[in-house]
């Protein structure tokens, strides 16, 4: 991959990943309720779930959604739909001490899954498996994107997780710490109105 297209590779991972969205209010709100080190599975879930969407987009099923357009429109409402349950879950988070619908952190492999059903983590690597790749250097090219996206990205999202530690010490009373997460929750809700309204654009 020639070095400018390795430039802007990494500029777009930076900005995808660093710029607020579903995983980074999920992050900010873990990382407040549970502790940066009871969040890690869930970063490096995000991480290794990300390079596995690129992975397999890049090799062929963004040709397969392409074709099938009612594909991508059923999982915009099926993640959409699950992730307004996950504000819920957020939205009724009381921390580590408290009776709570989300006693324990996103574990690594729901964190991998979730990227599936993420609006954001679709436009993301999907943009990146079809914008950064030549189809005559297709493998090395996918395989370049993937690391870009680990080595750029995993730093970001550590940002809102440790983001998430610094607002845990100033929430120290729990009424404070509820009201910090339904407000991570509503904002998770607002991330998802682009997609809403292009969906219903569509319709």
């Amino acid at each position: 991959m020639p070095i400018d297209t390795l430039i802007a590779l990494a500029t777009f991972c930076i900005v995808s990943t660093v710029t607020p969205g579903p995983n980074n209010m999920m992050l900010l709100s873990s990382g407040a309720t549970f502790g940066f080190r009871r969040t890690i599975p869930h970063m490096f879930g995000i991480s290794i779930g990300c390079v596995v969407m690129v992975l397999l987009l890049g090799f062929g099923l963004a040709s397969v959604i392409g074709r099938l357009p009612w594909l991508y429109t059923l999982l915009h409402i099926v993640s959409t739909a699950y992730l307004l349950y996950l504000a819920w879950r957020i939205a009724t988070s009381a921390g580590p001490g408290g009776a709570s619908a989300r006693g324990e952190p996103l574990s690594f492999l729901h964190a991998a899954a979730f990227q599936w059903v993420n609006p954001k983590a679709w436009a993301m690597t999907l943009g990146a498996a079809t914008s950064f790749s030549r189809p005559d250097h297709l493998a090395g090219d996918v395989a370049v994107i993937a690391i870009a996206l680990t080595v750029c990205g995993l730093p970001c999202i550590m940002l809102w997780a440790g983001g998430g530690t610094v607002v845990r010490r100033l929430l120290t009373r729990p009424v404070m710490l509820r009201a910090f997460n339904v407000g991570m929750a509503a904002l998770l809700v607002v991330s998802l109105l682009p997609g809403v309204l292009e969906l219903a654009g569509k319709a």
